[in-house]
Order: C-alpha cells, then sequence, then structure tokens
C-alpha cells in the first residue's frame, strides 16, 4: 500500500535527501561484494580493485571481471558491424518505426540547442568564444533488468547533433537486440558488450581494444556509479546518477487512475525508485492511493514496484497547491509532473526540476521515450544545480582573446596593480613590460 504522510513526516522520510557519500548499501550488494572480493570490502574498494587492474592490464583484465562479474567471457569486446545490422533486421517493423519516430523527435528538439560562436569589438581588439566538439565519448547504456535502447537514443543524438567525431557505446554482455538496433539506427559502429566498472575503466583509461574518451556519460548501477566518481578528472562526466524519481503535483482536477498509472511507471524501474505524489486533495491521495493497489496486480514487475512503493516513495498531503509546488522545487526531482487545472502557471512556482511535464497529456513515460529532450536527467536534487544532458554536454567553449595594442598596454597597468597586491610580482613584471612597452628597453622604468 502507498503511505499518506503530513509534510513534516514526509520531510523526514521520504523526501529526505542523503548524500551519495553517506549512503549505506544494500545488504545483499555487501554480501555479493564480500563473496567476489573478500570480506571486509567495500563496495567502493572493489571499484577502485577493477579500476586499477584494467588501467595496468588492459584487455586482461576485462575478460576477468567479465568472467567473475557477468559470467560470461566474450569472444570479442566489440560487436562486429555484422551483428549489429543483423539485430536491426530481427527487430519488428512497429518497433523499428517507434524508435525511428523517437529518435526524429530527439534529433529535432537537440537541434534547437544553440551552440553559439560569437565575437566583440566593442572592448579594445577582439574577444569571443568558439565552441567545439569533445573529440571522443564514451556512453554507457545498462542492460540489466530491463535492457533500455531509448537510453542510447537519449545519449547519442545529442552527442551527433554536437559534432562529436567518435562515440564508443558500452553495454553489458550479450546486448540486446533492440540496444543493437537502436545503435546501427544512429548509425553507430563502435559497441562494446562490457559492463560495470570494468566499462568506465575501459573508457576511462583505454585498452588494447577499448579507445580512451574524453567524457563518460550515462547512467548505470551502483558499481558503474562508483567507478564513474573515481575516473572523475581523468574523464568528464555528465554527473553521478542516482535512482530515478518521480514527483506529481496534483490538485482536484487530477484523474486519479491516470495519476497512479504516472506513479506505478516509475517504481517499476528498481527497488530504489522513488515515486512521490504531493497534494492539497486528501480525497484525491485516498482515489490513487486504491488505483495503485488495483493496478499493480495486473503489472510483470510488481515485486520490484511494491519494494519502492513501500520504501522510497507515498503521499503527502499539504495545506494547498502553491505549499505542493514548493516541497517540490525543494525536493529537485528527476521529473516533475503538474497534474492540476493550470500547470503553466504552476510551473513558475517550482523553479527546480530536471524535466517539467506540464499537464496530464505530458506525462513522464513519454519523456522517456519519445517527446524530444533527453531522459537522463539530474537526480539525487542535483536539478538544485544541474541539468539534462543536452548538446552543451558535448563541446567545450574556448575564448578567444586578442586585444589591441592600446588596450593591452592601458590593461596591463591595471593588471600589475592586481598582481603586487596578490604579491605575484612575476605577473605584475610581465604587465609591466606591456604597459611600458613604448619605452626603449634601458629606458624602462621599472
Amino acid at each position: 500500500m502507498l503511505k499518506i504522510y503530513d509534510t513534516e513526516t514526509a520531510k523526514k522520510t521520504i523526501l529526505r535527501r542523503i548524500p551519495f557519500s553517506s549512503m549505506t548499501f544494500p545488504v545483499k550488494v555487501m554480501e555479493r561484494t564480500a563473496l567476489l572480493f573478500g570480506a571486509g570490502v567495500t563496495p567502493q574498494q572493489a571499484v577502485a580493485r577493477i579500476l586499477a587492474s584494467v588501467q595496468t592490464e588492459g584487455d586482461i583484465a576485462l575478460r576477468r571481471w567479465s568472467m567473475l562479474l557477468d559470467r560470461t567471457d566474450p569472444k570479442e569486446f566489440r560487436v562486429p558491424a555484422d551483428d549489429i545490422e543483423r539485430a536491426f533486421h530481427s527487430i519488428s517493423d512497429d518497433v523499428i518505426l517507434a524508435m525511428r519516430k523517437a529518435a526524429d523527435r530527439i534529433r529535432q528538439f537537440h537541434k534547437f540547442q544553440p551552440l553559439p560562436n560569437w565575437e566583440t569589438c566593442e572592448m579594445g581588439g577582439t574577444l569571443g568564444q568558439r565552441v567545439t566538439a569533445i573529440e571522443r565519448v564514451g556512453i554507457y547504456v545498462p542492460g540489466g533488468t530491463a535492457p533500455l535502447p531509448s537510453s542510447l537514443l537519449m545519449s547519442v543524438i545529442p552527442a551527433q547533433v554536437a559534432g562529436v567525431h567518435t562515440i564508443i557505446v558500452c553495454t553489458p554482455p550479450n546486448p540486446h537486440p533492440a540496444i543493437l538496433a537502436a545503435a546501427h539506427l544512429c548509425g553507430l559502429d563502435q559497441v562494446y558488450q562490457l559492463g560495470g566498472a570494468q566499462a568506465i575503466a575501459a573508457l576511462a583509461f583505454g585498452t588494447e581494444t577499448v579507445p580512451k574518451v574524453d567524457k563518460i556519460v550515462g547512467a548505470g548501477n551502483l558499481f558503474v556509479t562508483l567507478a564513474k566518481q573515481q575516473v572523475y578528472g581523468m574523464v568528464g562526466l555528465d554527473g553521478l546518477a542516482g535512482p530515478t524519481e518521480t514527483v506529481v503535483v496534483a490538485d482536484q482536477t487530477a484523474k486519479p487512475a491516470w495519476v497512479a498509472a504516472d506513479l506505478l511507471a516509475q517504481a517499476e524501474h528498481d527497488a530504489l525508485a522513488s515515486a512521490i505524489l504531493i497534494t492539497p486533495d486528501r480525497s484525491l491521495a485516498e482515489a490513487v492511493q486504491m488505483e495503485v493497489a488495483h493496478q499493480m496486480e495486473t503489472l510483470s514487475r510488481s515485486e520490484i514496484i511494491a519494494q519502492s512503493l513501500s520504501e522510497r516513495s507515498g503521499i503527502i498531503i499539504t495545506k494547498d497547491i502553491e505549499t505542493a509546488c514548493s516541497l517540490a522545487s525543494e525536493y529537485a526531482a528527476e521529473h516533475t509532473c503538474l497534474a492540476v487545472a493550470d500547470p503553466q502557471k504552476m510551473s513558475a512556482l517550482i523553479p527546480n526540476a530536471g524535466g517539467l511535464f506540464l499537464g496530464e497529456h505530458s506525462f513522464e513515460v513519454l519523456g522517456d521515450y519519445v517527446a524530444g529532450p533527453s531522459h537522463v536527467m539530474p537526480t539525487g536534487g542535483t536539478a538544485r544545480f544541474a541539468s539534462p544532458l543536452n548538446v552543451m554536454d558535448f563541446v567545450k567553449i574556448s575564448s578567444i582573446i586578442a586585444l589591441d595594442e592600446i588596450t593591452g598596454q592601458e590593461l596591463s597597468q591595471v593588471a600589475s596593480i592586481i598582481a603586487r597586491t596578490e604579491g605575484l610580482t612575476a605577473h605584475a613584471a610581465a604587465a609591466d613590460f606591456r604597459s611600458h612597452s613604448l619605452f626603449r628597453e634601458e629606458e624602462w622604468p621599472g
């Protein structure tokens, strides 16, 4: 049963954010880690061991970890191009048409995102910025209990729009044909059947088989996230993805069956997923509670859903809809859905959200697959400062500085004063040479 909370109790329970560094790991994870790596070894230590071995041993370590952790020994890590094409032709026409539609909308949306090069001559000479694509990007596509070809589309296409030259996909061994079909649809030919921390290590360090990349994006399990955390600085990252989460803010106009269906869709992702309804309407809350119990009886992942609903989810009753919006913004969910009479107006009260879904016809599942924006969104409250995956994640900006001589001399005097204030006399001297460059060297008063 989906529990109903008052606001204060919810803040202490289902809305309470725990820093990633302070999270306790599930008992099953700790038991499996001890079994595979030895008693007393933490997941962080296990990941560090995997990373170090791949960095020093390359493909040999990749094969060893694949056999131990994934219980498979791929004939080759790189999926042959013929296998990718064969998988594409093995998928039913309706699935291919659906993926094409999604891909077209994702591409169209991201083409609207600006990548501005600009220059100005209004500050003495020329100043500006140049935007260039990151050269090599690695994309991790999960392949666990629910293979996610949509994640490949949502990550690869923004990179392609940005102009990334080399895109490398890693996904766990024996990839689902739909993932390979999505790769073929995007025109990719570098797909490696590598999962977990060893995949992140291969992308970060490079091996005999897997090219080293400049940035890694894509969500994964706990070990993928820990590995991304540990390689940060050697490569760029899109962020550290935690369990997925949805908040639905609803008023008396919302349809209980629809709200329940949206919560259940979120809960089936993962036992750690959060599906939260915030509403001032108790009758709606109770109707949704009944709908959830009724609908989940027919769902294939009901065991996962039940665990998510009992441990990480719930319904929160607020005094009014404005308080509901404020609470949602404070929580800063990955997905925030507004099932209210005036979603546009209420959205102005929620500055913090990975994705805002306005109205019951713009529900979160459409964002997962086909609306257009990438479904790779900030989790764990990071929507307070982070953004969904977008074309800017795949480019970098270079500042252009080309001052004219007079401006250079004038600014050198300013720079010299600031440098001496900081005690950096070599900085000041370099500026002084320019500010006095009209003198002959032997006449320089410095």
